[in-house]
């Protein structure tokens, strides 16, 4: 273990997403696991993301918050990983316009449904929603990722790390719905070693939590 690197999170949290990033880059890394409420919500880990939420990363003097752009970071920080495309390559600009269309409207349309949360009819309401309708995202997303792999170039990467994470987390939990195309995308993502381990280890971490409580 290293303190050079080190994230901070909860196992039922998006921080999974950032464990799964973790194990692909294959670095040496801490663990910090912080409580919702206190420890999350203290002034010793605000100093670190004042809106006392997880994930967080720190790297060296570096801290990094918001899922997308601790992704993007890392895959940038560890390119021996592999994790993004090389900057001025054709694959460089659907890399980054996926990995925040997921951050953006995926996210915002998913959490606003999830909520109740319903945009009226009328054209100059929905002009003010980025997303447009959920259903335009997620035909938007399945266009992204029918009868292909990787969304960037011929290889795995951050991208498809977080999108094909949205997707299995939605589809498991009846926020996103099943459809064929999003279930041949994600399952290959999931089988992979380093998604394992990572579900593995925040497994385990949310097994003994719930023992402790």
């Amino acid at each position: 273990m290293t303190d050079d690197l080190v994230l901070y999170t909860h196992p039922m949290s998006r921080g999974r997403i950032t464990r799964w990033m973790m194990e692909e880059i294959g670095a040496p890394y801490r663990t910090e696991l912080l409580g919702y409420g206190g420890a999350m919500k203290g002034e010793a880990y605000r100093a670190v993301n004042p809106m006392g939420k997880v994930p967080a990363l720190r790297h060296g003097a570096t801290t990094v918050t918001e899922v997308a752009a601790i992704l993007a970071y890392l895959a940038d920080a560890f390119p021996q990983a592999g994790l993004a495309p090389e900057p001025g390559s054709a694959a460089r600009g659907p890399y980054y316009r996926w990995l925040f269309f997921c951050a953006g409207p995926v996210e915002a349309a998913v959490t606003n449904k999830t909520l109740g949360v319903e945009v009226p009819d009328d054209p100059r309401m929905r002009g003010m929603v980025g997303y447009g309708s959920l259903e335009a995202v997620l035909d938007t997303l399945e266009g992204a990722v029918a009868d292909t792999a990787f969304v960037a170039g011929d290889r795995f990467s951050a991208a498809d790390l977080y999108l094909a994470a949205h997707l299995g987390w939605g589809m498991q939990f009846g926020t996103i719905p099943k459809r064929p195309a999003f279930e041949a995308y994600v399952g290959p993502h999931f089988a992979r070693p380093a998604a394992k381990r990572a579900r593995d280890i925040d497994d385990r971490l949310l097994a003994q939590a719930g023992s402790a409580a």
